[in-house]
């Protein structure tokens, strides 16, 4: 998993409430275990106006022009605004990669689906309550504001707009930790190399006859 590095990023809003996994990555593409290659099926459903399937040339599909997702200004968004309860539904560990995959490193909302939250930290993705009062600020100043962009230090948890004003957020500590490092729920094992090498080693001088071939 990359470090999560302080960044400025174009901000995308999909003003809707209750976005489920399906919604997200849509069932019919679940059936790959990589993490990557999900980003072109995000939001399927409401990105195109044909029914998608795996393998097909996304590049012929027919685009629905008024989804936000599809419109020039938002192209390169890697901040997605939305509003309470993003993620619900399901507990397909996909979504979060698709997001990720499309571009997005920041989740701004209201609330979140719990298991979507605790597998955007595992997957790279920093997603960020916020109360609802900030959340509509943002959103007016998307509207009217060509390339609305933050700038996000997770370091530092804060949210810094154009004009300079900083929003505060939390963060769990160890969450912190491991998005700044870049460590995932392998890179924490990995961490501790040594010492399961160590102890593989004792097993096999203590009890050889598990490891006869």
């Amino acid at each position: 998993m990359e470090k999560f590095a302080t960044f400025t990023g174009l901000v995308v809003p999909l003003d809707r409430n209750n976005v489920d996994t399906d919604a997200i990555i849509p069932k019919q593409f679940l059936k790959s275990i990589k993490r990557s290659g999900f980003g072109p099926n995000a939001f399927d459903e409401w990105r195109y106006l044909d029914h998608g399937e795996p393998g097909m040339d996304h590049s012929a599909r027919p685009k629905n022009p008024h989804f936000v997702l599809n419109q020039a200004r938002y192209q390169g968004a890697s901040i997605l605004l939305t509003r309470a309860n993003f993620g619900c539904g399901s507990s397909r560990e996909h979504a979060p990669w698709a997001l990720a995959d499309f571009g997005f490193k920041v989740i701004l909302a209201e609330s979140f689906a719990d298991i979507f939250f605790n597998n955007s930290f595992k997957n790279g993705l920093l997603p960020i309550k916020l109360p609802k009062e900030a959340i509509n600020a943002l959103f007016g100043l998307v509207e009217y504001t060509q390339g609305f962009a933050l700038g996000v230090d997770l370091a530092a948890q804060t949210i810094t707009r154009p004009d300079g004003f900083a929003i505060g957020f939390e963060v769990d500590p160890f969450r912190k930790e491991c998005l700044l490092n870049g460590w995932d729920d392998i890179g924490l094992t990995l961490r501790h190399a040594d010492e399961i090498r160590e102890y593989e080693a004792r097993r096999q001088r203590e009890f050889p006859w598990f490891f006869a071939a």
